[in-house]
């Protein structure tokens, strides 16, 4: 066995935690010579999303309709963690959209940057693609719970 066959072998042993690097950069370990393995688009939305909320800052995913549809699935049942993250998945690369919404007074410029890295590192890391880009669209700020006011005149 040469060293690369080695160095592929031992990575495919290797458990995802403790920061071991399962992947090269050309995402190789997904087209073996043992055969081939395909990520679905949705389990990719959805590490993109779990990333997204990861960052502290991010109130939401997802635009009006998202979120509406979001919430009345959450109200059955279900989760939905891809909420907001739009993704194209091919053998070795993916490119991701995620909609965001902010609150108020933080730094939307550093947000995306961070929300950027984190998507790209923890996809990067749990399915060996290699990510081409992250587009961040931001919907909305959260101004925080709104109270109903008394009306000033009466």
């Amino acid at each position: 066995m040469s060293s690369t066959e080695t160095s592929t072998a031992s990575n495919r042993g290797a458990s995802g935690g403790g920061g071991s690097q399962l992947q090269s950069s050309s995402g190789s370990d997904l087209v073996t010579a043992q055969g081939t393995t395909s990520i679905s688009d949705s389990v990719v939305a959805k590490i993109g999303g779990v990333a997204s909320r990861e960052i502290s800052g991010v109130h939401a995913m997802g635009g009006t309709t998202g979120r509406a549809m979001g919430a009345i699935k959450e109200r059955i049942g279900g989760t939905s963690a891809g909420q907001g993250v739009k993704v194209e998945v091919g053998q070795r690369q993916a490119a991701i959209d995620i909609d965001l919404i902010v609150d108020y007074g933080v730094s939307i410029v550093d947000l995306s940057q961070a929300v950027r890295d984190n998507v790209i590192r923890q996809i990067e890391r749990m399915t060996g693609l290699e990510v081409t880009e992250v587009n961040i669209s931001v919907n909305d700020v959260y101004l925080g719970e709104t109270e109903d006011e008394e009306p000033r005149v009466q």
